[in-house]
């Protein structure tokens, strides 16, 4: 199922693993276990939504660490969010299929100590986590890895042509973004730009940040708002410092679930291959995505590989001028 084409809409399923199966309306119960991390986890969500479209009454669990629940808890396909601080741990009540939906060794035991009645999993299977589930190879158009999750719920009979994330804020938590944003003058539309990454590969350089930053105040009257992680902080500094105007900065100041929120307020999302640029995606807000050694074939913001910019030398290699446009056009 290929829908990352160059348009930031997809495109729909060609075959090639069987006709769909028609929606049942037959009570079942699903689980899927997908632990980590942020972006993966945002990247799973549509096998959820496919499920329910093939089984509109059936029951799904999810397991994920306790870190990311919040990201499942935004979910609405999924009727009940298990944080799973152990591996080890024998979930409760029985299910008709378990889902392995991340290939490693802690989610093939959690799938593994299941009581299902059939066991599947992704098709890169690691650590052994193959010892647990059946392989369930990709469709052949689907070279997205959001794509490749849906084929393993179309393999128990999910239903999907075109990737949704059934993903919505809280509306708690978008008071309090909003609340955090005012406070620290941002009032209106914004550009929401993460500098950080858990590859330093993955990083854009500071000072193209702060070009970028600096251009969106000057030609547009834009402000930016900078999010991460409280590891990011000091990538964060080194932006803020580098800008004539200062950004606002919300780095680690927001839980998961109020992420979502925050992403889901702004006009445009700059990042590299990282959680909040799969998230901007999932919530269709355009994402700028800054690609170097990852392929964005793979794992571009889903449907928006048109607005991404790759070199295989690195990121340093990718000018401000060409992001500059793609943020524009986006804005205007």
């Amino acid at each position: 199922m290929n829908t990352s084409s160059p348009s930031p809409s997809g495109s729909s399923w060609r075959g090639g693993q069987g006709e769909r199966p028609e929606p049942a309306s037959e009570n079942r119960k699903f689980l899927i276990a997908r632990l980590s991390a942020l972006g993966d986890t945002v990247c799973s969500l549509p096998a959820a939504v496919a499920l329910k479209r093939g089984f509109p009454d059936c029951h799904i669990t999810w397991a994920v660490d306790p870190r990311f629940a919040g990201i499942v808890e935004c979910c609405g396909a999924v009727d009940e969010v298990v944080r799973v601080k152990s591996p080890w741990t024998r979930l409760p009540g029985r299910f008709d299929v378990a889902l392995d939906l991340q290939g490693l060794l802690k989610s093939g035991l959690v799938v593994g100590l299941a009581k299902a009645k059939e066991k599947v999993g992704y098709h890169w299977q690691r650590e052994g986590s193959g010892l647990f589930s059946r392989r369930v190879s990709p469709d052949p158009t689907s070279f997205h890895v959001v794509d490749q999750y849906v084929d393993v719920a179309r393999a128990v009979g999910g239903v999907m042509d075109h990737a949704e994330f059934a993903l919505t804020p809280k509306h708690d938590d978008v008071l309090n973004v909003r609340r955090k944003l005012k406070e620290r003058g941002v009032v209106g539309r914004f550009a929401l730009m993460n500098a950080g990454a858990g590859w330093v590969t993955k990083r854009w350089p500071p000072s193209h940040f702060a070009a970028l930053i600096d251009r969106l105040h000057d030609e547009l009257e834009i402000p930016t708002v900078l999010l991460g992680g409280p590891s990011d902080g000091p990538i964060a500094q080194e932006v803020i410092d580098l800008c004539k105007t200062k950004p606002a900065s919300l780095v680690g100041e927001t839980g998961v679930r109020e992420l979502v929120a925050l992403i889901r307020l702004a006009s445009v999302h700059v990042g590299g291959d990282t959680g909040s640029t799969h998230l901007a995606a999932a919530l269709d807000i355009p994402a700028v995505g800054l690609y170097g050694l990852t392929r964005p074939q793979r794992s571009c913001p889903y449907g928006q590989i048109d607005r991404c910019h790759h070199d295989e030398r690195g990121l340093a290699f990718i000018e401000v001028e060409p992001v500059w446009e793609k943020v524009r056009a986006a804005l205007q």
